[in-house]
């Protein structure tokens, strides 16, 4: 039997089409939204308890403002990532949570989420989220609200490196020597966990960002660019060098992004490459420890170029409450509500108006970040997500064996040209 509130992927994957009818129009209560304008449902991916209760307030508050009930439904986030295209076509809800950039225009192309440009109009959005308004904008027209950003960096503690003498490392060749150095005092230099394959991503999408900058890396997501391209070269160079140095946590398709992270908590490894997020993780009389940096320079003079993932908030085309869902949009991006969420989420605010809660790993992210020349989000964000499953596999086979380089470039090469159609 599946929990109506958290199914699992494999629950998900093994109901198909059919099933996710009837867990759209059962489990998670939509049958009912055709009947009653004064109900929503809203399906959210976040897991963290924190972020639960809050939108759970959040919603309370909103039922005693208007009389509208609203039921969150929480899904786990690969589950989520499996389910969103069966359920956005046989039993949508009013609103939910996803992300921006590819993996929302993939949805806008299918005509799966609602254009909300009227909203954006209504409470003038525009003038509060600058830059961010870009990552929910498609043919000019905006499809979501920007929830949080997430800047991804090397996340380490500081009290670890002062007892072991290590610097935070500039340069790739300072990286190194840090490496060396963090292997002799018996840590492991990196703490990265593939089991769920997006760290390793997060891996590719900073060395090609140091190595050529955005525009080609921008290329290589649009499908404009060949995953053999001789420029690519020194990306899986500087990769396999690491590897094979020892760098990396060893049987790392064993460990999820929280359990390498326990090495960190533990003193066991020196660094993460991971967005600040990874601080949930920590007891909190330790968080004031951690320090942020961001990825060593590798070439001179390119970049800095930063990831930025903004997760964002949507209307799926097929809500039967659209005007509702509008005002539960606008009433959660109300500044003292967002703010409420960012304190949950460990995320940038996307509004230039709200005086983001102080956070350690988040405010060295926004010192650090302040200079740079521009932002990508994330590999699975950036491509398209077909070709975003093959690349996030075969980035996981590389960590495992470099030595079949050859055969993972070329296996990406053919999943882009059918993909793009090259």
């Amino acid at each position: 039997m599946i929990n109506s509130r958290n199914p699992s992927r494999r629950d998900l994957v093994k109901l198909g089409g059919q099933g996710l009818a009837a867990v759209a129009a059962g489990s998670l209560g939509l049958s009912a939204l055709a009947q009653d304008a004064k109900k929503l449902t809203v399906i959210s991916d976040r897991s963290n308890p924190n972020t639960q209760a809050t939108l759970a307030a959040i919603a309370k508050a909103f039922e005693k403002e208007t009389g509208v009930s609203v039921t969150i439904n929480f899904i786990p986030l690969e589950a989520h990532k499996t389910a969103i295209r069966n359920y956005l076509v046989v039993g949508p809800p009013d609103v939910c949570f996803w992300f921006s950039g590819n993996r929302m225009r993939s949805f806008v192309k299918m005509g799966l989420f609602d254009d909300i440009s009227d909203l954006f109009a209504k409470e003038k959005y525009l003038n509060v989220l600058g830059l961010a308004a870009e990552a929910v904008t498609v043919d000019r027209k905006q499809w979501g609200l920007p929830t949080h950003g997430m800047p991804w960096g090397l996340v380490y503690r500081k009290d670890v490196f002062a007892e072991n003498g290590l610097t935070v490392p500039r340069t790739f060749a300072d990286f190194k020597i840090m490496g060396d150095k963090a292997k002799t005092s018996g840590l492991v230099p990196m703490a990265m966990g593939t089991k769920d394959m997006w760290p390793a991503a997060g891996w590719f999408d900073h060395l090609n960002l140091r190595i050529n900058g955005l525009d080609r890396h921008m290329s290589l997501m649009n499908g404009e660019m060949s995953y053999q391209d001789p420029q690519l070269t020194p990306v899986f160079d500087r990769w396999e060098e690491l590897i094979k140095a020892n760098f990396f946590l060893p049987n790392s398709t064993s460990f999820g992004w929280q359990q390498a992270g326990a090495f960190l908590v533990q003193k066991k490894a020196a660094m993460m490459n991971l967005p600040p997020f990874v601080q949930n993780i920590f007891p909190e009389n330790e968080r004031s420890l951690l320090g942020f940096a961001p990825f060593p320079e590798i070439v001179p003079g390119v970049g800095p170029f930063e990831n930025i993932s903004y997760n964002s908030i949507h209307i799926p085309s097929g809500s039967k409450n659209k005007g509702l869902a509008r005002d539960f949009l606008a009433f959660f991006y109300r500044p003292e509500n967002l703010v409420q969420f960012l304190k949950s989420e460990v995320g940038l605010s996307p509004r230039n108006d709200v005086k983001e809660p102080p956070n350690v790993l988040l405010d060295q992210a926004r010192e650090a970040f302040k200079n740079i020349k521009g932002s990508a989000q994330f590999y699975d964000r950036d491509t398209d997500p077909d070709m975003a499953q093959v690349g996030l596999n075969a980035f996981q086979e590389f960590m495992v064996a470099p030595e079949r380089r050859k055969a993972i470039q070329e296996r990406l090469e053919a999943a882009r040209k059918r993909i793009y159609k090259t």
